[in-house]
């Protein structure tokens, strides 16, 4: 089994982060890992780093650091052949990888996904279409985003996946760059999947195997981080990359 990298942000989540790290200790026993965690914002940490069979480096940022640029960070740190993003708020039931692994192996594969289920069960809109201005309108006006239709095949081949957990091969990510740093929060997922699109490389949502998202959502009521979504949605809709999507979809 190759070794994975697994870079873990908290934002004041650290009693999530000591769940999820917990779950991995239960549930990868067989699976080579490395943990990277980044402490986004200053917060004591409620374990020990030796309570683990794995690895685990700390970074501390003496000022916050957006989405991207904190996993950017980590991965010049990971020495595993694949990269995996995963949230604090992602709970484990069994170990994702080795079907992850087993789809990355694919010559033109960018990206692997599980399925994501919420605490009921329920399959969440976790793999979408690329995003489009018109969407953007209907969603103002209550509309939803246009979902990805094949979400319960074993194998399905979503636009973009979220940034919740993203497996990657190493050489992927450090060809394709990374995330886009001018990104602090939303969006850099869309962008990067996008990216992998253009460089002919697939994203794939494994389905036979599934991750629980324990949302608390409470920045959905946040002014700041509606701000934060907007700036990033005008960002991509007016870059480059939107604009080399649009051409290629109308050839």
């Amino acid at each position: 089994m190759p070794k994975i990298s697994i870079s873990i942000v908290s934002h004041r989540q650290v009693q999530l982060v000591h769940s999820l790290l917990d779950d991995l200790q239960q549930y990868c026993t067989d699976t080579p890992i490395e943990v990277i965690l980044t402490v986004n914002v200053e917060e004591p940490l409620l374990f020990g780093i030796s309570d683990y069979r794995f690895p685990i480096q700390i970074i501390r940022n003496a000022a916050p650091k957006g989405f991207g640029e904190n996993h950017n960070a980590a991965f010049l740190l990971a020495t595993g052949e694949y990269f995996c993003v995963l949230n604090p708020d992602i709970r484990l039931t069994e170990t994702p990888f080795p079907p992850l692994i087993k789809n990355a192996l694919e010559a033109d594969v960018g990206l692997v996904a599980p399925r994501i289920v919420n605490v009921e069960g329920g399959q969440e809109d976790s793999a979408r279409e690329f995003p489009s201005r018109l969407e953007i309108v209907k969603k103002i006006f209550g509309g939803k985003s246009a979902t990805h239709a094949d979400s319960l095949n074993l194998i399905s081949n979503p636009d973009w996946v979220a940034g919740m957990f993203m497996f990657f091969p190493r050489q992927v990510f450090q060809k394709i760059g990374g995330f886009d740093e001018r990104y602090f929060l939303y969006y850099e997922d869309v962008d990067l999947c996008a990216r992998l699109t253009l460089a002919n490389l697939r994203i794939l949502m494994c389905s036979q195997v599934s991750v629980v998202h324990d949302a608390r959502r409470s920045s959905h009521k946040n002014l700041q981080y509606m701000l934060l979504h907007l700036t990033s949605m005008f960002r991509f809709f007016s870059s480059d990359v939107y604009q080399q999507l649009r051409q290629r979809s109308s050839r």
